[in-house]
């Protein structure tokens, strides 16, 4: 991974492994953990020396301290899901993308916070507490890969896998100040990885900067036998194509924000206008396009959730009820109630809706720039006040700039955009066409080669561990 956030040194990796393992501990749950792997992840260091040692090439990850949502299962090891249902539940198999990480020589550290079985934009968790932002303790931490977010701003591992349903990378990535990536639908492997709704689901990465997200990415991009949905297919070389600078063939589509009643507030649409005049300093060349309309692609990608998530617990809606947080479990039961004509009315339209979104947004252009939240990063306070249906239509405004993308199966990446007047961090997002995650990840390196906005001063802040 890249030197700015994982420094070459004389040390062993086992002594690295050691000192981050000390930190984490005590940043415990602060830090976004809620579960160390001390013993596992020394061995996996010690293994790096020896190869080191023996002159071969640990991987491109080798020695990267890494951890990972709660819900990436690891043979014999505790995966909870941040529920009470699975509570003590060890899985029988490892995941790809962990076998994956591991082959490429990283280290994983442990389990991070997570919204209950993935189910919330801010990082709620009625068992846990809420996710911990690494700015502030009074705001909302990202969800639902809460930890992960939080454990790469606060520098404890370099990168951190998280899941995609409806924004769950780019939200928790956006509000504290990382990079995030979720891939085309599809894209990367979900064996081993707990499901919410598998039409929508992406395994996406966590990371400081664009160059260690594109690093990561390239370690878990392959097919998979056991996964039949996977589509990708042979290894791409993200890290070097990031490189190659932009030119004025390189356009990108940004919105013409016009009042046509999507939310958000004058300050997130001023940064996106600031990140676009950024990108033509890079050598970008900006169009503008309409205001891109994503309710009905958002209010679609809700009823596939929730449809596909009360499927898949319905056994566990039976027989222990009870075992679930308040809001999750209203979002499960409502699930139950959606005909499947619209369930299926909705699949049906997928593909057409995908290729609509793309040729009247993005056009002759190669991304689309927009917000990855409506709004400055809300405190935890003010996203619980008023009755269920209050923080029910919050949510879906929260989610409003991600939702509809999963729906659509789009590679979409939030990128650090400096700050919001309330001083906590602000995000934008970049979106393109099916398999441009190579053109996303260009985009935004480039753009963080010449701007510092993903290098905030986080451990000069109050709330760093």
């Amino acid at each position: 991974m890249s030197a700015e956030t994982f420094p070459v040194s004389t040390q062993t990796c086992a002594h690295r492994t050691a000192a981050a393992l000390r930190e984490a501990e005590r940043a415990g749950q602060r830090g976004g953990f809620v579960r160390l792997r001390e013993e596992a992840a020394l061995s996996q260091a010690r293994a790096v020396d020896r190869q080191r040692a023996e002159g071969v090439h640990a991987g491109r990850l080798q020695g990267a301290p890494l951890a990972h949502k709660d819900m990436f299962f690891r043979a014999g090891e505790l995966s909870e899901c941040g529920s009470r249902i699975l509570a003590g539940h060890r899985a029988s198999h490892t995941a790809t993308v962990l076998r994956r990480l591991d082959a490429a020589g990283a280290i994983d550290l442990g389990a991070l916070h997570m919204a209950e079985f993935a189910m919330s934009p801010t990082g709620f968790n009625a068992h846990l507490g809420h996710g911990r932002n690494a700015w502030s303790d009074a705001h909302v931490s990202g969800g639902s890969s809460s930890g992960s977010g939080t454990a790469v701003a606060l520098g404890l591992v370099a990168g951190a896998l998280g899941s995609d349903t409806g924004g769950s990378v780019r939200i928790p990535a956006a509000v504290n100040g990382v990079t995030g990536m979720k891939p085309t639908q599809h894209a990367i492997s979900m064996q081993g990885v707990m499901p919410l709704s598998p039409s929508l689901d992406c395994v996406g990465v966590l990371a400081r900067t664009a160059q260690d997200a594109a690093s990561m990415l390239q370690a878990i991009w392959d097919a998979d036998a056991v996964d039949p949905h996977c589509l990708a297919a042979g290894t791409r070389d993200f890290e070097r194509s990031i490189e190659r600078p932009l030119t004025r063939d390189d356009i990108v589509a940004v919105p013409a924000f016009d009042d046509d009643g999507a939310p958000v507030s004058d300050e997130v649409r001023a940064t996106v206008l600031r990140v676009a005049d950024a990108l033509a300093s890079c050598g970008a060349t900006i169009c503008k396009v309409e205001m891109p309309d994503l309710r009905e692609a958002g209010a679609l990608a809700t009823l596939v959730l929730g449809a596909e998530a009360a499927s898949i617990h319905a056994k566990w809606l039976r027989e222990c009820r009870g075992d679930y947080g308040e809001q999750v479990l209203r979002r499960l039961e409502r699930g139950l109630l959606y005909p499947a004509t619209r369930y299926v009315d909705a699949l049906r339209l997928r593909a057409r809706s995908m290729a609509q979104f793309v040729e009247r947004y993005l056009g002759g252009a190669h991304a689309l720039l927009l917000p990855a939240l409506p709004y400055a990063v809300p405190t935890i306070e003010e996203t619980l006040k008023g009755d269920a249906g209050e923080i029910e239509r919050r949510f879906g405004d929260f989610s409003y700039w991600t939702r509809g993308i999963n729906y659509l199966g789009l590679p979409g990446m939030s990128v650090p955009a400096g700050k919001s007047g309330n001083g906590m961090p602000v995000g934008v997002q970049l979106v393109g066409r099916p398999w441009s995650e190579d053109v996303l990840l260009r985009l935004a390196h480039q753009l963080q080669r010449r701007t510092d906005w993903h290098l905030p001063s986080i451990l000069s802040h109050p709330r760093a561990v």
